[in-house]
Parts: structure tokens; sequence; C-alpha cells
């Protein structure tokens, strides 16, 4: 039988070259970072507490000043998860579709404000589809294959929960 060995803290030692010593700047000419400490003559960021914030340039008009501005950033948008006719062909027939299935099933990783189905492409299944929202295409072809299309609403600040 094999013995086994226990193990002394007196022997423990971290892997070859894991711990470097730090670089102690200022400390003669011969370390490379002596006089100056590697902060080269004067200058503002020779100093101490010097910090010269993002974007500054010197007292020049900073970029970002210098660009027009455009647009504008909706923060109250909607975003939906788009899925396309097509992909739901991969459901067996007569089951019902939702934005649970659609994660369960690896189509979509996330949820945003909802579900919206388009009509890219083909269905050839009949499936039973609950959504935020379709395009009139996508509920054409639905119906065509013989399922149905669903509208759920989703209330204000509720997540749908995925299992």
């Amino acid at each position: 039988m094999s013995e086994v060995k226990s193990m002394k803290l007196h022997e423990l030692s971290p892997a070859p070259f894991s711990k470097k010593t730090r670089n102690r700047v200022g400390r003669g000419i011969g370390s490379g970072n002596g006089k100056t400490s590697g902060r080269g003559m004067k200058g503002q960021k020779a100093r101490s507490g010097a910090s010269i914030r993002t974007g500054f340039e010197g007292g020049q008009m900073p970029l970002y000043r210098r660009l027009p501005k455009r647009g504008f950033k909706n923060v109250w948008a909607k975003v939906y998860a788009e899925v396309n006719v097509e992909t739901l062909n991969r459901f067996e027939d007569g089951t019902t579709v939702d934005p649970v299935a659609l994660v369960a099933a690896g189509v979509l990783k996330k949820i945003d404000d909802g579900v919206r189905i388009l009509g890219g492409g083909e269905l050839t299944k009949k499936l039973t589809v609950r959504a935020n929202g379709f395009t009139k295409t996508a509920e054409e072809k639905i119906k065509s294959a013989g399922g149905r299309a669903e509208v759920i609403e989703k209330q204000n600040n509720q997540r749908l929960e995925v299992v």
C-alpha cells in the first residue's frame, strides 16, 4: 500500500516565478528608476498628486467638445428581442411557444422588454405563438400554417422569469 504523506506548513512554497518583487523607485541610479523615479524631468506629470482628467488636452479645446453633437438617446425606448418566423420551425407541431420557451430552446439569451416575432422565412409547423408583438407578415404566416398568434401584454417593471 502507498503511504500517505502529510503536508507541513514549513514545506510550502509558492510556484516558481509567481512572486515578483515590487519595483522600488528612487533608490539609486543603478536601479534604472532612481533620481526622478521614472517620471522624467519637471512638468505636470512629474509633480506629486498630479492627475489629469480623462480627455484633458492641456487647455486646448478637447475633442469631445470640438465635435458636433447629434440626436439624443431615448431612455424610455422599448428594446424587443426579435425572432424570425423560420426560427420557430425547431419546435414540435402543436407546441405553445412563449418567451420562456424561446430562452429555454437557446433561441434568445435574454428577454429585454418583450419578444417580437418578425416575418422572415417560412413556417412549416402548426404552433401557438405567444409574444408581445407580431409583424403583419409574421401573423399571416403563423395563421396560414394553421397556428395561432396571441399577443401578451407585459406589465411595467414585470420581469419574465426563466426557469
